[in-house]
């Protein structure tokens, strides 16, 4: 593994950034052709947050959360930090302090593909994490890591500098380079669900709406009116 820093990471608008905090994840991998899903494990602390920023990643040994001080250098306002470890890790990598010092940075929230600790204070300061797992566990700041390097978390490919949206279903990433198109499909699909929101306040069912009654027969599904029926 390469040990390095890389500083001055580009990030995609700011405006851009802000608008995905108001677009659901699920709505927005749903734009992007279901893709970008970190997956089920990675669990938000806290319900009823939804955040977007943009990654500073950190690559880290398991049980040692040395270059998480290292990455908060290269944090900023809008940012989210993005920690994956070489191998599986379960210890609780971050916690308060480190939240302290990001939100004075103006740093809108974590993920940390291994083990947060202090979660009840960390809602209390309304510091939003998503994590694989919850221990008290500490680690040691023996080995060296890399910051803003590309990182794999769920099966995802997260570049520094990525868009990841995060709220109570789970996190999606967003491709720094594909921002603005992605923006868009996501307003598309903000702006069908509405309309098909509006359709079942009105009555319309989801099997007229989407035209799979013709769908059903073609399977071989049939009605059967019930024997006690009147």
């Amino acid at each position: 593994m390469e040990t390095v820093i890389v500083t001055d990471v580009p990030r995609a608008d700011r405006a851009v950034v802000e608008e995905f905090s108001g677009i659901g994840a699920a709505t927005v991998g749903e734009a992007l052709g279901r893709s970008g899903d970190l997956g089920s494990d990675l669990r938000p602390i806290q319900q009823g947050t939804r955040i977007a920023g943009s990654a500073v990643t950190v690559l880290s040994w398991p049980g040692d959360n040395l270059m998480i001080h290292a990455a908060i250098e290269q944090c900023g306002p809008g940012d989210i930090l993005v920690v994956a470890t070489r191998s599986p890790s379960e210890q609780g990598m971050f916690g308060e302090l480190f939240a302290t010092s990001l939100q004075q940075r103006g740093v809108v929230g974590a993920i940390i593909g291994a083990g947060v600790r202090d979660t009840q204070e960390l809602r209390d300061m309304s510091f939003p994490v998503w994590a694989r797992h919850i221990n008290v566990m500490g680690t040691v700041k023996n080995t060296p890591g890399a910051v803003n390097v590309p990182v794999i978390l769920g099966g995802q490919a997260i570049d520094p500098g990525d868009i990841l949206v995060c709220d109570d279903d789970g996190i999606v990433v967003v491709p720094r380079l594909e921002a603005d198109d992605a923006l868009a499909k996501s307003r598309a699909r903000l702006a069908k669900e509405e309309a098909t929101r509006t359709a079942f306040l009105g009555g319309e069912l989801g099997l007229d709406r989407y035209g799979m009654r013709p769908r059903l027969q073609e399977m071989g599904v049939t009605y059967r009116r019930h024997p006690e029926a009147g």
